[in-house]
């Protein structure tokens, strides 16, 4: 298939990228890894002795980055649609987390206990249809949100990948009546013309 000019821009853009050229200098799977050092070196969210649950976590750049804050020391349980290539010290589970099944896999690995932080860089495949991916985005935050409630434990906190539209408010209103404090975060690697942020709720009410 022929390349279109707006799929070799973004190629072009990609390549100059510093972050993905800082991912590939410094091994990271993915240029997300930047977003969540710079989020972790604001807010302190990833500390040793942790059990954290890292969805969407496919290439695995976020469960890197956590293994290496937890010094070997804690647990990590990741889930994505997609392979993910093993990494030390994580427990990797593929499947869909939308499907009620393979979420009863995932709880059924935490072994009834609680969790400390659970964050999510989840994202639909996109249609090019605002709306559509607008929607998609939100419903996968929402469930990202309901799993976070049911397993954090008291204080615990929940990091999650929102698209700023329809139902962005929505979810802004419930990660309110469950966390005690909310923010939104624009890392640097987040590029400036996507609607992408990051919702952190600290402290999850008892």
């Amino acid at each position: 298939m022929k390349r279109t000019r707006t799929s070799k821009a973004w190629m072009q853009e990609h390549v100059n990228d510093e972050f993905v050229k800082r991912a590939t200098k410094e091994g990271y799977r993915a240029r997300a890894a930047f977003k969540l050092m710079e989020i972790d070196d604001r807010d302190k969210l990833i500390r040793p002795g942790m059990t954290i649950v890292d969805l969407g976590a496919s290439p695995g750049s976020w469960s890197q980055v956590v293994g290496e804050r937890l010094k070997g020391n804690g647990r990590v349980f990741a889930l994505d649609i997609l392979e993910m290539q093993p990494l030390r010290g994580v427990t990797f589970l593929q499947g869909d987390f939308t499907d009620e099944t393979v979420l009863a896999r995932l709880e059924q690995m935490l072994d009834g206990k609680p969790v400390d932080l659970v964050i999510s860089d989840m994202a639909p495949n996109m249609s090019g249809i605002s709306s559509v991916d607008q929607a998609k985005g939100a419903y996968l935050a929402e469930l990202a949100l309901d799993f976070s409630l049911r397993w954090l434990k008291p204080d615990g906190s929940f990091l999650v990948k929102a698209f700023i539209g329809e139902g962005f408010d929505d979810i802004v209103r419930a990660m309110r009546e469950g966390f005690q404090t909310v923010a939104t975060r624009k890392p640097k690697a987040s590029r400036d013309r996507s609607s992408e942020v990051f919702l952190l709720g600290l402290k999850r009410k008892s």
